[in-house]
């Protein structure tokens, strides 16, 4: 992924400051456009949960693109013995509420 995007994703996730600029032009007599007024103003852009979720699942695709084939298999076989785990944990847990209940 770009790094110049997931830049702009942290910077939208945190939150940041802009200066808003508003001109205001009218037409002189002579046909001439001139400037008659201008506001700059400061404004906030609050932190986005929707930028930071994306940013965190895309700079988790970056780390991953760059694992090496045995370190991806790794990982695979460390995520499968997780659920295992976790299956066998429900598993117990209504073999114990199964029990309680008789």
């Amino acid at each position: 992924m770009d790094g110049e995007i997931l830049n702009a994703l942290l910077k939208r996730a945190k939150g940041y400051k802009y200066k808003e600029v508003q001109e205001e032009y009218s037409v002189k007599e002579d046909g001439e456009i001139a400037l008659t007024k201008r506001k700059v103003s400061e404004k906030y852009c609050p932190p986005d949960s929707g930028a930071l979720k994306t940013y965190l699942e895309l700079s988790e695709e970056n780390e991953l693109a760059e694992l090496s084939d045995e370190d991806l298999e790794r990982e695979k076989r460390r995520l499968l013995k997780e659920l295992e785990k976790e299956e066998n944990m429900k598993k117990n847990a209504a073999k114990d509420s199964e029990s309680e209940r008789r």
